[in-house]
């Protein structure tokens, strides 16, 4: 089974985001057997919370369910369990590999990184901009490049 999991600062817009347009995408795919996915963040504000009124609303859109989504904070322990460690951006992943001093094993990357023509790397916090179409749009873009990735890279069907 190949593990993905998708790290923002803190768990409750991006990442989450990123966890159910991904994890819709492998079940069309009818890849569920192969794939699975989750999310986290790297900071602890939002424990047990769930997604941020702006990532449910547009799920809803998108009519992708958030249900069972609830805000996680990031461990070691997931850097030994997760094949993918997807952050959203440049300060993500800088916490992401303070952790991974601990446990060096794990393949962390942007999700922006898996597009070559993209300009932009970082995907902004929504929190913030409150530009969740954006956000959206980005996190679309990235988890159909990451799925073929992790397609080609493991000889999935």
């Amino acid at each position: 089974m190949i593990k993905v999991l998708f790290v923002c600062l803190g768990n409750i817009c991006r990442s989450p985001m990123a966890e159910a347009i991904f994890r819709d995408k492998v079940e069309k795919a009818g890849l569920t057997d192969k794939i699975t996915v989750d999310s986290a963040g790297t900071g602890g504000w939002h424990i047990g919370e769930p997604p941020h009124k702006g990532t449910r609303k547009k799920l809803q859109e998108l009519g992708i369910s958030s249900q069972g989504l609830k805000g996680r904070q990031m461990t070691s322990q997931d850097l030994d369990q997760f094949d993918y460690i997807i952050g959203m951006d440049e300060s993500n992943i800088e916490n992401i590999n303070k952790l991974a001093e601990q446990a060096p094993k794990a393949n962390v990357r942007r999700l922006m990184d898996y597009i070559n023509d993209m300009p932009v790397r970082d995907i902004p916090d929504p929190f913030f901009t409150g530009n969740f179409d954006e956000v959206h749009e980005m996190i679309d873009k990235g988890t159909d490049s990451l799925l073929e990735e992790i397609c080609r890279e493991k000889n999935i069907n």
